[in-house]
């Protein structure tokens, strides 16, 4: 076997290794109620019409949906905020436009705007939340959208594309500016019968998160006939900063946040895809996708410290999917539907160091489109 079949295995293997031994490690693991601004993607080039030639560009509209809604402490369900529909229901519209221009056959380029619409909704009924908690009832009804954190990056493939059709990995690094608004506020009459009051969204549907960050991703692929091939696709999200200088969100009628909760958290986040693409010989631009998407917030941050107010979790789905290529491979037509398998709050600094355990609410489903067309 040569060196860099070798090389591609262990690659393949460690991906493996690290997406699954990730469920027990507590400084990889999370996603929240619900942070979730990245769409991913499926399959390696082979079903995405291949190699990027050089001098072309080529441009992605992506787009994402859910509605959380299904609370978690842990790995449990809290089945009582449904059952006295004190549950919070936040419901998430993300698109982005990327383009990408390829500078050789080996290197890239690619600029992503994202755009938000969301909201977040819930009303529960006084000492719904236990220790008679909240102590009147709590209405709220917020909105936000905007443009998001602007992101630029450089791409590279390890081994050089014109030489190994077959497989290959790409590394990603870059950064994502603070473009998107970290502060919406809705207009709203939070507890019955009193006046109306200007509050600041939960940061679960804002659309930036207010702090530089460093975004790597890594993508590979290995062809294991002419129709089928594995991939792994991973992205990190990197914030060096503690938080992001927003105060913490609490319920009318709630005790005020502990000092290490006053401010928002500026968290990590991160996805995971495991899978493989088979392109369906009968159906010519047909190529059906399966396999496993894991995503989350973790609670301790690679860089800077973890201190602020976050809810680390993460969500482990599983993702059938679609594409359809047309016009010679230029276009590409993706969709998903991804359904929640496992879903997990685990405990934030904090939580750990004030001995409690927030909770947050998950999605039991993500949908994902995706068009892209080169030029």
């Amino acid at each position: 076997m040569s060196l860099k079949k070798r090389v591609v295995g262990v690659a393949c293997l460690l991906a493996v290794v690290v997406f699954f031994a990730s469920f027990d490690a507590p400084r990889l693991t999370a996603q929240g109620c619900v942070v979730a601004h990245s769409v991913g993607e499926v399959g390696g080039p082979d079903s995405n019409g291949g190699y990027l030639a050089p001098g072309h560009w080529q441009l992605n509209l992506n787009y994402r949906h859910q509605y959380s809604f299904r609370h978690y402490v842990g790995s449990v369900e809290q089945v009582y905020r449904e059952q006295g529909q004190s549950q919070v229901k936040n419901r998430i519209n993300l698109q982005d436009v990327s383009l990408t221009y390829q500078i050789t056959p080996r290197f890239s380029v690619i600029a992503t705007i994202p755009f938000e619409f969301a909201s977040r909704n819930y009303f529960i009924r006084q000492g719904a939340l236990g220790n008679g908690s909240p102590k009147t009832d709590v209405i709220g009804a917020f909105a936000a959208s905007g443009v998001g954190d602007i992101s630029f990056m450089a791409q590279g493939w390890v081994w050089d594309p014109t030489r190994n059709p077959k497989h290959n990995i790409q590394v990603g690094f870059g950064v994502q500016t603070p473009t998107g608004r970290d502060n919406v506020a809705t207009n709203l009459v939070e507890v019955p019968g009193t006046a109306p009051v200007t509050a600041i969204a939960d940061y679960s549907i804002q659309p930036g998160i207010g702090v530089w960050a460093i975004p790597l991703t890594v993508s590979s692929f290995q062809a294991i006939s002419s129709s089928l091939q594995a991939y792994f696709n991973a992205s990190y999200l990197s914030t060096p900063a503690e938080t992001n200088g927003i105060l913490a969100f609490s319920l009318p009628g709630s005790a005020p946040p502990a000092p290490q909760n006053k401010y928002v958290s500026a968290a990590d986040e991160y996805l995971m895809q495991l899978g493989v693409a088979y392109m369906v010989q009968k159906v010519p631009g047909l190529t059906i996708t399966g396999g496993l998407r894991k995503e989350g917030v973790p609670a301790h941050d690679i860089l800077g410290s973890n201190e602020g107010f976050r809810r680390p979790g993460y969500a482990v789905s599983l993702e059938p999917g679609a594409i359809y290529s047309f016009h010679g491979g230029h276009d590409l037509l993706i969709a998903n539907i991804d359904p929640a398998l496992y879903r997990n709050r685990i405990a934030s600094v904090p939580d750990l160091q004030l001995g409690t355990h927030g909770d947050a609410a998950f999605a039991d489903w993500v949908w994902l489109a995706s068009f892209q067309h080169r030029f």
